[in-house]
């Protein structure tokens, strides 16, 4: 029920529509992966996801500003089931992909940000290694890339009142990695992948 309304106030907020180049409804476990340019992102993508699909997906936030204030704490946790991620320290990034990597044997579908920080929204940059390492680590659950459009002008960095502006969430043809494929080059590819879809119909 909450899950619901929490939902529908995104898509209201943002006016974000949705535009799948893939079946949404698809019974298939998935990582969805994105750029990003707020802290809406996430709650975007989830509030776009078909109810049964939205069930069973955990976002991938950082705890340290997910934690910040009860309310938000009880939004990441009760109602968006996010994957909370610390950073800190030097093996940050190796116990955060392994949290992942736990949550997709669980059986659970992600919403990742391989950028690893958000952009201007403009430019998508270079992603870092921890999607390469999901998709070895879960060979059967579909890689989805998803552009997301206008969201640094919803939420922009610094800021914590939305301002309501048209965006857009296009969700992508999945995509595999190659026998052998090195990791740059699956990189690569899941990048343009997000990249082409501001070109696709």
């Amino acid at each position: 029920m909450i899950a619901t309304l929490i939902a529908g106030c995104a898509r209201l907020v943002t006016g974000a529509t949705a535009r799948w180049l893939v079946e949404p409804r698809s019974e298939r476990q998935r990582v969805y992966f994105a750029n990003h340019a707020s802290h809406a992102d996430f709650v975007t993508i989830w509030a776009a996801l078909p109810p049964p699909q939205r069930a069973r997906t955990r976002p991938v936030a950082a705890a340290d500003y997910w934690t910040t204030g009860r309310i938000k704490r009880y939004l990441a946790v009760r109602v968006f089931r996010a994957l909370l991620i610390d950073r800190s320290g030097s093996d940050g990034a190796r116990r955060a992909t392994e949290q992942m990597v736990g949550a997709l044997r669980d059986g659970d579908s992600l919403i990742i940000f391989p950028e690893g920080t958000r952009g201007d929204g403009r430019e998508i940059a270079p992603f870092k290694s921890g999607l390469y390492h999901l998709a070895i680590a879960a060979p059967d659950a579909e890689l989805v890339p998803v552009l997301l459009e206008n969201l640094n002008r919803v939420l922009p960095k610094g800021e914590t009142i939305p301002v309501p502006v048209i965006a857009r969430v296009t969700f992508g043809a999945p995509l595999a990695p190659a026998p052998g494929e090195a990791r740059d080059a699956l990189l690569g590819r899941a990048r343009a992948a997000v990249a082409g879809l501001r070109e696709a119909d």
